[in-house]
């Protein structure tokens, strides 16, 4: 299940780009991220709602309302410099870019949360990141 729904987040996040690079179109990147990020509080709480998981509020952590909080502030940061990248490059390029984000989470993952760093892994980090130099270049 955790592979289709991947997947799923995979064809979600290209068709973002797409829909963004239309929908920026004359648009300041700031403004255009806000209402993103609009749309995404709505739906994320209609989700919750939806689930009837707003109980669970109350039994969340100092620790993971820190790093939540983090991670939100790290998510607005990518998204506005996502935006802005996107406004003034081509899509073709920014999103390759983007997604050495893959790499940095490998490299990140085995400093920090001490994950595995395989050969395999280390082999895919090195394609991706050529990968992504030959479609940019």
């Amino acid at each position: 299940m955790w592979f289709i729904l991947a997947l799923l987040s995979a064809i979600f996040a290209a068709l973002t780009s797409i829909l963004a690079k239309i929908g920026i179109d004359g648009v300041n990147s700031n403004l255009a991220t806000a209402i993103r990020t609009v749309v995404v509080v709505i739906m994320a709480w209609g989700m919750v709602f939806l689930t009837n998981s707003q109980s669970g509020i109350a039994e969340i952590g100092k620790k993971s309302w820190i790093f939540l909080i983090l991670s939100g502030l790290a998510t607005g940061a990518s998204w506005l410099c996502y935006y802005k990248a996107l406004q003034i490059g081509d899509a073709s390029k920014v999103v390759p870019v983007d997604k050495l984000s893959v790499v940095i989470t490998l490299i990140l993952a085995f400093v920090f949360l001490h994950e595995q760093f395989t050969t395999k892994s280390l082999i895919g980090c090195i394609l991706i990141g050529v990968g992504t130099m030959v479609m940019v270049i």
